[in-house]
């Protein structure tokens, strides 16, 4: 089965009543002792007077750093509210069809630095951590997720069609034989001959790729399969990468 992956968004959706999470509940349970681990330093470390510092963040964002140290009392939302932004705008998953939902549900998969790995229906509270972060006594987060993501999902072995920022793909990387259907999708825009990559349409491109996946139906079950589909909507190019594949979407001027 295809697995999408995607980055979360710096920008969440909070409620202000509901129920808090429910770690029993979440996806991949065998990542609660990391999540919770994470998420109690994530609190000392907001709560701390160099919290800005540690977490890369400015001033204007504190109601953000104090909304960490809440985690555990915070309503919670689901997956498919909580992040919003240009990708997650481009996938629009509250006006996919009930067949698409139904597909996301399992083939949709957002990598997160305090959560480490969260299906749609999955239920947390929003938080302010980027995986780039350095928890103290901890290191960097990227290494924190690493083993236990890799345990998490060694058991995938469809089309992995990876959305993911850099920052991301540092936490868990196929590798194997998940290496031999890992496709990056990148995206450049051509002008008069000339490619350029612009991050704020990457993004954009990118939702609509998963929004085009969902609707579409379809399990391609090879990297060509996918470059195909892909090819129904947009100008791509399949490469084989050193691990893995890119595909590469080309937007024109």
């Amino acid at each position: 089965m295809t697995l999408i992956l995607l980055p979360p968004s710096e920008g969440k959706t909070g409620r202000s009543r509901g129920r808090a999470v429910d770690f029993g509940t979440l996806s991949f349970p065998e990542l609660n002792p990391v999540r919770e681990l994470v998420l109690e330093t994530l609190a000392k470390v907001s709560a701390s007077a160099d919290a800005f510092d540690v977490l890369d963040v400015g001033a204007s964002l504190q109601h953000e750093v104090d909304r960490n140290t809440r985690w555990r009392t915070e309503p919670s939302v689901p997956v498919s509210e909580l992040y919003s932004g240009v990708l997650y705008d481009a996938l629009g998953y509250s006006t996919l069809s009930a067949g698409s939902k139904r597909r996301a549900a399992n083939r949709l998969l957002v990598i997160s630095a305090a959560w480490g790995a969260l299906r749609p229906a999955d239920r947390v509270p929003p938080y302010r951590l980027s995986m780039g972060t350095t928890l103290p006594g901890h290191g960097p987060l990227a290494s924190v997720w690493r083993d236990p993501l890799s345990a998490a999902l060694k058991e995938v072995d469809g089309v992995i069609v990876d959305c993911r920022s850099s920052t991301y793909v540092a936490a868990w990387r196929p590798s194997g034989g998940q290496a031999d259907k890992w496709v990056s999708v990148n995206v450049v825009r051509e002008r008069d001959g000339v490619r350029t990559v612009v991050s704020h349409m990457a993004k954009h491109t990118r939702g609509l790729v998963a929004r085009h996946l969902l609707e579409s139906g379809k399990d391609p079950g090879t990297p060509k399969s996918l470059h195909k589909l892909i090819g129904e909507r947009w100008n791509a190019e399949l490469d084989r990468a050193s691990s893995g594949w890119t595909l590469t979407v080309v937007e024109h001027d």
